[in-house]
C-alpha cells in the first residue's frame, strides 16, 4: 500500500497534533482529543475521519461515545519508507564527498 495517503494526511498540523495525542495517551473519545485543542469537537471529527481514511486510525464504539486509537502499522510504513529514502541520501552523500575529496 502507498504511504502517499498517509503522507497527506500527515502534512495537516491539526491531523498531527491528534496522532500525537494518541500516540503519547493511547485510545481517547473526541471529547478527549479536543480538550485544549484550539479547534472544535466537529472539527476534530473531520480530521480524525481523514486519518481513518488513510488508514491511521480507527475508532470502536464504547457506550454513546467513539473511541479512536492509532493504527501503528500504518505509522511503521512509514517510517520504513522514510529510513529507505534516509540509507539513499546517506549513500549519495557518500557518493558526493567522494567526488569532492578526488
Amino acid at each position: 500500500m502507498s504511504v502517499v495517503p498517509i503522507l497527506a494526511a500527515l502534512g495537516d498540523e491539526c491531523r498531527l497534533q491528534i496522532v500525537t495525542k494518541l500516540c503519547n495517551a493511547g485510545p481517547q473519545s473526541i471529547s478527549r482529543l479536543a480538550d485544549g485543542a484550539r479547534i472544535s469537537r466537529q472539527a476534530v471529527t473531520k480530521h480524525l475521519h481523514a486519518l481513518h481514511k488513510a488508514g491511521l486510525v480507527q475508532s470502536r464504539r464504547r457506550g454513546r461515545e467513539h473511541i479512536w486509537n492509532l493504527e501503528t502499522s500504518r505509522i511503521d510504513e512509514v517510517r520504513r519508507y522514510l529510513e529507505k529514502i534516509s540509507l539513499q541520501w546517506d549513500d549519495a552523500l557518500a557518493r558526493l564527498r567522494s567526488v569532492v575529496e578526488d
